[in-house]
């Protein structure tokens, strides 16, 4: 074996020996890294909290429905929201009204920054979430899931209520 292989072979268990020690004494206090980390749950973004979430059919069948609802962040982390996903849908975009050769229109929204203490409404009018090819199989009264991915690929997960078109919105 040569210096060099000695060398590091000797650094990867020096290594080894102090992860050993550390984890032993974390267990020694009774401080189990598993019992006080908190446990991510898939599809949930700590400090996204989603209400009043509904999906409103379009009057015509196989046009887009609209998707209201509530968003506020209470979390550390800075992230935009990027893109959505519906279950039942073919796909999601979100929209927001802008100006274009002098008329309002609606239009695909940027990804909206988003960070601690941020309150947002998707709503009639406004921002909202467009879903194109839904499913003829949702009704109202019905609910389906609605995905956002974040900066950095996170999701978050929540579910919506399916409103006819006349309902309120």
């Amino acid at each position: 074996m040569t210096f060099h292989k000695k060398q590091h072979a000797g650094w990867r268990a020096a290594a080894g020996a102090v992860a050993l020690s550390l984890a032993m004494m974390t267990s020694a206090c009774g401080d189990n890294a598993a019992d006080t980390a908190t446990e991510e749950v898939e599809g949930v973004i700590p400090g996204i909290t989603i209400t009043d979430a509904r999906m409103v059919l379009a009057p015509v069948e196989g046009n887009p429905a609209a998707i209201y609802f509530n968003f506020v962040y209470d979390g550390d982390r800075a992230f935009s929201l990027d893109r959505f996903s519906v279950e039942g849908a073919e796909s999601a975009v979100m929209h927001e009204y802008g100006e274009y050769n002098f008329k309002v229109q609606m239009m695909e929204a940027l990804p909206v920054p988003v960070k601690k203490g941020e309150t947002l409404e998707f709503a009639p009018g406004a921002r909202h979430v467009m879903a194109m090819g839904v499913s003829p199989d949702l009704k109202p009264g019905d609910t389906t899931e609605v995905t956002m991915k974040v900066s950095g690929g996170k999701t978050h997960s929540f579910d919506v209520e399916v409103r006819a078109a006349g309902d309120e919105r």
